[in-house]
């Protein structure tokens, strides 16, 4: 992989991390080359610390997952809090099996009689906890991926404030295919 030179400092910074690998049998850590210092002096390195720039622009790639099909209209209205959800499923107070259970059996439901905007509540992180969000919050990705209507998720977004804020989710779900 062609790419730029690493500096002084990031050849020193790469010796020690690789000083401290086992290489693959039959494979070698591939050595760097020294600078040749009487040619031009060492730069004083620069200890600022970079800012991160972090892009919110999506690429061209499709995603598999739910979750990325809206369209500026349907993010703006959730985002305004200006539609209301048709059917909503509380799960407070439910172990992490009951939850899923529930919250199973509510996308069933909702798929069922062809709702378009499920509310999930799920309840605000404990406060002063270590973990920054509950255990349900956390589990609710992975059990709607592999849900067996995970096709039928158009988008999963965040809830406005009137509807539960950071304790609740939008699932907003496909229409049925006449």
């Amino acid at each position: 992989m062609a790419g730029r030179r690493l500096a002084p400092e990031e050849q020193a910074l790469w010796a020690r991390v690789a000083a401290t690998v086992t290489p693959l049998v039959g494979r070698m850590i591939p050595a760097l080359r020294q600078p040749d210092e009487s040619r031009n002096p060492a730069p004083v390195p620069d200890l600022k610390p970079r800012p991160v720039v972090v892009s919110d622009r999506r690429e061209d790639t499709k995603r598999s997952g739910p979750g990325e099909t809206l369209d500026g209209h349907w993010d703006r209205r959730l985002r305004q809090g200006t539609i209301a959800p048709e059917r909503s499923i509380d799960l407070h107070g439910h172990t992490l099996s009951s939850a899923h259970a529930a919250l199973d059996h509510a996308l069933e439901r909702a798929i069922a009689d062809d709702v378009r905007l499920l509310l999930v509540v799920t309840g605000r992180p404990p406060r002063g906890g270590e973990t920054r969000r509950g255990l349900i919050r956390a589990q609710i990705g992975d059990w709607l991926a592999s849900s067996p209507h995970r096709g039928r998720i158009a988008a999963i977004r965040n809830a406005h404030p009137r509807h539960g804020g950071a304790g609740a989710l939008y699932l907003i779900l496909r229409r049925r295919r006449a």
